[in-house]
């Protein structure tokens, strides 16, 4: 199958050279007229080598400092969680390390795909598996794969996809704000509300049953059920469960239930690179979605180039994974929410839990609550306070509710839990001391 990938691999980019040689041959006459201006330009750029040098010297000096701050940018304490607007997660040093090494050499990115598909397909459970360019990548690859397939024409063209099979079924509660990751591909999306509908929706342009499972309790259909419906139809079925690690048994789970699909993100709970995902699934749909996308051009996800130092790194950030200590790790995150909730229960009209969501981010959570009135306090003006202090501190984005904070524990570096406490506690006292 590799042999086939790379023929149709070179195939495309046969193409893409021949043009790429008359353009040259028109430089040519160009280059060459270009050529004496730029030689004659040499020793002026060659004399203020020593200028440049000391330039240089300076810059890494001012870089001592703090890269984030030569830049202007400040850093943050993510109490937060594995958000991507907040960067995700910071790596663990054996993934940089891994990074680093593979950084050094050049390699064939489809033998490495090969070899490390092959490693995590070992780890995981799966018969086959690809690194993506974050988990929305995985969401393209995974559609183009069972749209266009191996068809080298129907993968030119994509997104154009008359002809082909195009239609992709929703329930309607999972449609969420990365289905565009899906609809790239060129696709009408089907929604539908039970298996009825499902069922009904099913026919020979049916190229792919999407399931959300973030929304497994918003939908009327059910993972275990849905899976079975896909199987029965004849239908590839993809579960995005791209921020559903914690738990460390999710990552073999939804294989073993039966999707032929899976989409996880790799800057998450796994702590490899940011812009990293995990597709794993059946063999043929896998070795179509590395024809569907880089390094092969002309290909719908070739937007979205995966590099070596990403592979490597990710298949790092999984072996580790695999070996962590999860139970002492979530033991240190339950520490650290009981540390901040003892520090803030002291103060008037605030009162803490304990909570873990149900899905995405499965881990301990504090939730902080107060009498917005007595204290004159918004939770838009606590964030604010937070923000815009010293050290910066982001907290759980999307809360509603007044009078309610919502503070994630486990993207903490040690002993930030104790920053984040002492600043809310600053500014629940002052609130509590002006009302």
């Amino acid at each position: 199958m590799l042999t086939r990938i790379r023929i149709v691999g070179w195939l495309m980019m046969e193409e893409k050279m021949n043009v790429q040689l008359e353009l040259w041959n028109r430089r040519r006459f160009v280059t060459r007229t270009a050529m004496a201006s730029l030689l004659a330009g040499f020793s002026s750029r060659n004399t203020s080598a020593t200028n440049s040098s000391a330039s240089a010297r300076g810059l890494s000096q001012t870089k001592s400092k703090g890269l984030y701050a030569e830049l202007g940018v400040r850093p943050l304490i993510n109490a937060a969680g594995t958000y991507t607007m907040l960067s995700g997660c910071t790596m663990l040093e054996e993934v940089v390390a891994a990074m680093q090494e593979a950084s050094r050499q050049h390699v064939s990115i489809l033998e490495l795909q090969e070899a490390v598909g092959k490693r995590l397909s070992s780890l995981l459970g799966s018969e086959s598996a690809m690194v993506t360019a974050g988990c929305a990548a995985a969401l393209t690859v995974a559609t183009a794969a069972c749209v266009c397939g191996a068809d080298s024409e129907k993968i030119r063209r994509a997104p154009e996809s008359s002809g082909m099979k195009n239609e992709v079924i929703f329930q309607k509660s999972h449609r969420f704000g990365y289905d565009h990751a899906i609809r790239n591909v060129g696709v009408k999306i089907v929604e539908i509300e039970t298996r009825q509908e499902l069922e009904a929706a099913v026919n020979d342009k049916t190229a792919m049953l999407f399931f959300l499972n973030l929304a497994d309790a918003k939908g009327q259909i059910k993972r275990q059920e849905f899976v079975e419906i896909a199987k029965k139809a004849g239908i590839p079925s993809l579960i995005d469960a791209a921020a559903d690690v914690p738990p460390a048994e999710n990552l073999t789970a939804f294989i073993k239930m039966g999707f032929d699909l899976v989409a996880f993100s790799g800057g998450k709970g796994l702590r490899g690179p940011q812009c990293s995902g995990l597709l794993l699934g059946r063999h043929d749909l896998i070795q179509a979605g590395l024809l569907n996308g880089s390094p092969n051009s002309d290909t719908v996800a070739r937007t979205a180039k995966v590099g070596k130092e990403e592979i490597v790194g990710l298949l790092t950030a999984v072996e580790l994974y695999m070996k962590r200590d999860h139970r002492s790790e979530w033991q240190e995150w339950e520490q650290r929410v009981k540390y901040i909730a003892d520090e803030l229960n002291r103060i008037r009209t605030v009162q803490t839990e304990r909570f873990v969501p149900e899905i995405a981010n499965q881990v301990p959570h504090l939730a902080v609550k107060w009498d917005a009135k007595a204290l004159r306090l918004s939770r838009e003006s606590f964030e604010k306070e937070l923000r815009e202090g010293e050290p910066r501190i982001e907290t759980r984005p999307g809360i509603t509710e007044e009078g309610r904070l919502e503070i994630g524990v486990w993207m903490l570096h040690p002993g930030e839990h104790q920053i984040v406490a002492r600043r809310c506690a600053e500014v629940l006292k002052r609130a509590a001391q002006s009302a």
